[in-house]
């Protein structure tokens, strides 16, 4: 039976089991730099991404998991491991907090917003309609979600979603230009679109939760890297990189 590592330190690790079991795949927790040497494969769940790097610093994990990131074993991110897997984030709470990076990519903490404002949507990706079937979208499950406003030559995007950009036209009198909404008056909406789903050469992440649906083929998809990326030997990060879509200003939740 093939076994995969998911990282257990806080969030949602059980529900990353629970959806491999049902696939046929083993995941077992991982709390320790030495584990890692049990598993070919990690998964870095959703959860509080200062919590989780507090936790992982606590227990020197970094060191490990970014030798198994550098050595080219397959590492998939979600929500919070998405974050944990970028080279940069912005928007971070005052110290910022440690990365493992690998992934040549910018991304935004918290750009949805709060626990609050977390949603659900019909996404669509391609990639992994065309190599898994099924249906042309997926759900996408956002909690406190990030998203991905830079990636690096080498990145292949496999999602995005569209937001709305507001564009002023004239501001009012005592406005709060750091504002939800900028404090404008005659501002009109464009849409652009934000990334929600990446691929580097072994690393693979998401920005929403896969694991909290019945859909298991982001799940699949990741054990097809595993195969294919048995090859492959170490992260390549581009030093060029493009924005893809245009930065928003988005306020920051902590």
């Amino acid at each position: 039976m093939t076994i995969v590592g998911v990282l257990a330190l806080q969030g949602s690790f059980n529900e990353h089991i629970a959806a491999l079991r049902r696939i046929g795949v083993k995941g077992v927790e991982i709390r320790k730099p030495e584990q890692l040497q049990n598993v070919a494969s990690l998964i870095i769940p959703g959860g509080e991404s200062t919590t989780m790097a507090k936790l992982a610093e606590y227990h020197n994990l970094f060191p490990a998991l970014r030798e198994f990131v550098k050595i080219g074993k397959p590492v998939w991110g979600t929500c919070a491991g998405l974050i944990f897997l970028a080279n940069k984030a912005i928007g971070q709470k005052e110290g910022g907090q440690e990365l493992v990076g690998g992934l040549d990519c910018t991304v935004h903490r918290n750009f949805f917003g709060s626990q609050i404002q977390s949603f659900e949507a019909e996404i669509e990706a391609p990639e992994l309609s065309s190599k898994e079937g099924g249906p042309e979208t997926f759900r996408g499950v956002f909690i406190r979600a990030p998203a991905i406003l830079e990636v690096g030559s080498e990145v292949q995007v496999l999602a995005d979603y569209p937001v709305s950009s507001i564009k002023d036209s004239k501001p009012t009198k005592g406005s709060d230009s750091n504002s939800a909404d900028g404090g404008q008056e005659g501002n009109t909406s464009s849409e652009t679109r934000v990334i929600v789903a990446v691929k580097q050469g072994n690393l693979l992440a998401t920005a929403f939760h896969p694991e909290l649906t019945a859909d298991t083929r982001w799940h699949s998809y990741f054990l097809k890297m595993m195969s294919e990326g048995s090859s492959s030997s170490t992260v390549s990060v581009g030093t060029d990189s493009h924005i893809i879509p245009p930065r928003i200003d988005f306020p920051i939740y902590q």
